[in-house]
């Protein structure tokens, strides 16, 4: 029986792992463009919400959007716990956002 060098310094190995990590990268870089698409999304939201006196949160709309996340992360094979925290992140920025935008409304 051979056994085949599985080392750091196996090329083979070596490629794999910079495979890998370029497809990292490119996951990473479409995560970032998505994300700030969405706050572009949101902020346009806050400044609706500024002109109509609604509420920087909306915890019933929270609420139907972390459940759906989770139903989409549990049918992704991705922890719902993950993409709760996540998303929940993403929600007190997005307030804070909102927040910033109703004070300057108010000025």
């Amino acid at each position: 029986m051979t056994t085949r060098d599985t080392s750091p310094t196996d090329p083979q190995v070596l490629a794999e792992l910079a495979r890998l990590r370029d497809s990292i990268d490119n996951i990473d870089a479409a995560v970032v463009h998505m994300l700030a698409e969405r706050f572009k999304c949101t902020q346009q939201v806050g400044h609706l919400k500024a002109a109509h006196q609604l509420p920087p949160a909306d915890p019933s709309r929270e609420a139907q959007q972390i459940a759906r996340l989770r139903g989409l992360a549990e049918s992704a094979k991705l922890d719902p716990a993950f993409a709760e925290k996540l998303l929940n992140f993403i929600i007190s920025e997005v307030i804070r956002h909102h927040e910033q935008i109703a004070g300057a409304t108010e000025r």
